[in-house]
């Protein structure tokens, strides 16, 4: 049967749910967010994934704070519908068969399938099975067969399960990129045959975060599938993925104002726009402020722009707070469960949770111990979460200092790292925390999108000016707190320290008194504030404007 479709979204990783180890960060979480719009909104979309046997991995840290990683064991017949249709790709020279799964991610007016392209089949070798076991795992050779089964396995499957019509394949970073080359098969090897049936979105701020590939190794895995004009395409001196998908994308993209910018400066020749990133308004507000919403934001489900039209009187104080209580009280309650410093609701509380890697400064709040003390002594109560890679040295012994500085610092501040950090957690942090912590060094954070989780549950952000938050601060200061001003210090150690004390005096002179001292409805009316926020950092309107920009034809 012939099918059609408005997009077909290729993404490496999406995040679904937490018993599904499918993803290791934000980019699978905003995925999972944008395909849940489009069911909601009723777009005529599917989603093209990989069945990771595992992705993020089960994380248990000792009490010294030294840790183990074990694979997370799941099988996808007890989410996912097996699909009988089965494609090839050619690897190294040899066929490999892809099959695939579907999940069906049902919204307020539709559903989304999402197809787990998956290689661990019987008709595979043992090392082809291993081709979908480790997201992001193995060398440049498994990280190349694993683009070739995203991109053009995926076009494959979507042609055998009857899809023959898709107006926008769209490559969520350039992991997907070989979508194109299937794409020119199909369409005699013409560049502008293709280009109007693609669009592009680039997460990497930092060269060091794009694909690219010697030509060498991929000729040899990728053979007769590079056309003969791959270098005018991808690079002429090593095949780039990313330049690969915008020389061939009608549209590209980053992911916030400041985002665009950065990457026009990476790559100064192509045409680079920005569609902000958003969040699933109804996946991450808590159930008690759902039902606030639906009380005094009638349509918010709906289309949640009504949320930025709200005035703070529209929301009553008492229920607000009401509704933020109840999470936090959930949230310590968990966290009371790992740690023998009980922690209490009445304390203010700053949760900090996202992949421990060193742009992201993970440490800053710790940079000057002393300056730490003077501030937080008996008046905060901090929480930390996120995972680190097996191999990464240095993501591990940040998580251990952390725990050990639990036990250090334990009689003038309560601070705990709880281990498995995955979406259930997630939201138990961005709705019963008082605030939501981001430090990454300026230019470094293409968007984020926990904060704005954040405020759709009145929590603030207080954050580096970077991503989303520039955006965010900017139209409306009383949402929330900067760290540092916009200008950047030349030296790296310098900016850290200019940005560590502005972290401390934004505690000391702002965040706490505010919370412990003056009248709490001032307080009350910045949670409200951010919760206005998500009236346009939401992913309906990062839908509707993939609609506008990317998704036109």
């Amino acid at each position: 049967m012939k099918k059609s479709l408005k997009v077909a979204y290729f993404s490496m990783e999406i995040g679904i749910k937490s018993e599904m180890p499918t993803y290791a960060g934000g980019l699978g979480m905003l995925a999972g967010d944008m395909m849940r719009s489009c069911a909601d909104m009723a777009v005529h979309a599917a989603c093209i994934t990989m069945c990771w046997q595992h992705g993020y991995m089960k994380q248990t840290i000792h009490p010294d704070g030294s840790q183990i990683y074990e694979d997370r064991q799941w099988n996808p017949a007890d989410y996912m519908e097996k699909i009988q249709q089965t494609v090839t790709v050619t690897l190294e020279g040899r066929e490999v068969t892809v099959g695939a799964w579907k999940y069906e991610l049902k919204g307020l007016q539709g559903t989304v399938p999402v197809y787990f392209l998956d290689t661990n089949l019987e008709e595979n070798s043992p090392a082809d099975r291993e081709i979908t076991k480790y997201l992001y795992g193995g060398d440049g050779t498994m990280r190349l067969k694993q683009e070739v089964v995203l991109g053009i396995g995926g076009v494959r499957m979507l042609r055998a399960l009857g899809y023959k019509e898709v107006g926008t394949f769209h490559m969520n970073e350039g992991h997907a990129a070989f979508l194109t080359l299937e794409l020119l098969r199909e369409r005699d090897f013409k560049d502008d045959a293709v280009r109007p049936n693609c669009a592009f979105t680039t997460h990497t701020p930092v060269k060091a975060g794009h694909d690219v590939f010697a030509y060498d190794l991929a000729w040899k895995v990728v053979g007769d599938m590079l056309p003969w004009h791959i270098k005018k395409l991808a690079g002429e001196d090593a095949l780039s993925m990313t330049l690969l998908a915008i020389r061939l994308s009608r549209y590209t993209h980053g992911v916030s104002k400041i985002h665009g910018e950065v990457s026009r400066l990476m790559f100064p020749d192509e045409k680079i726009d920005s569609i902000t990133n958003g969040i699933h308004h109804l996946t991450w507000a808590s159930p008690e402020m759902q039902t606030v919403l639906d009380t005094y934001a009638n349509g918010w489900r709906q289309d949640p722009t009504i949320l930025s039209h709200l005035h703070c009187a529209d929301l009553p104080d008492d229920a607000i707070w009401q509704a933020h209580q109840a999470a936090k009280q959930r949230l310590i309650e968990e966290v009371n469960k790992h740690t023998l410093l009980q922690f209490d609701v009445n304390h203010l509380t700053i949760a900090s949770a996202r992949r421990v890697v060193p742009y992201k400064r993970p440490e800053l709040l710790y940079q000057n111990l002393e300056r730490l003390k003077e501030v937080a002594c008996g008046r905060l109560q901090i929480i930390h979460a996120g995972n680190a890679h097996p191999s990464d040295t240095f993501s591990q012994s940040v998580i251990q200092r952390m725990v050990q500085r639990s036990n250090s610092l334990k009689d003038c501040v309560k601070i705990v790292y709880l281990e498995n950090y995955n979406p259930d957690l997630a939201r138990l942090l961005v709705s019963g925390a008082d605030i939501w912590l981001n430090t990454p060094t300026r230019l470094y954070e293409a968007s984020g999108t926990s904060g704005m989780k954040a405020c759709i549950n009145g929590v603030m952000n207080l954050s580096t000016l970077d991503g989303w938050w520039i955006e965010g601060y900017g139209m409306d200061p009383e949402s929330g707190w900067r760290i540092g001003s916009l200008a950047r210090a030349a030296d790296i150690d310098a900016h850290r320290a200019i940005d560590a004390e502005d972290l401390y005096t934004q505690l000391q002179y702002e965040v706490i008194p505010e919370y412990y001292y003056k009248n709490r409805d001032r307080w009350i009316r910045r949670m409200k504030r951010a919760i206005r926020l998500v009236g346009f950092f939401n992913t309906n309107r990062c839908v509707q404007e993939y609609l506008q920009k990317a998704w036109v034809l």
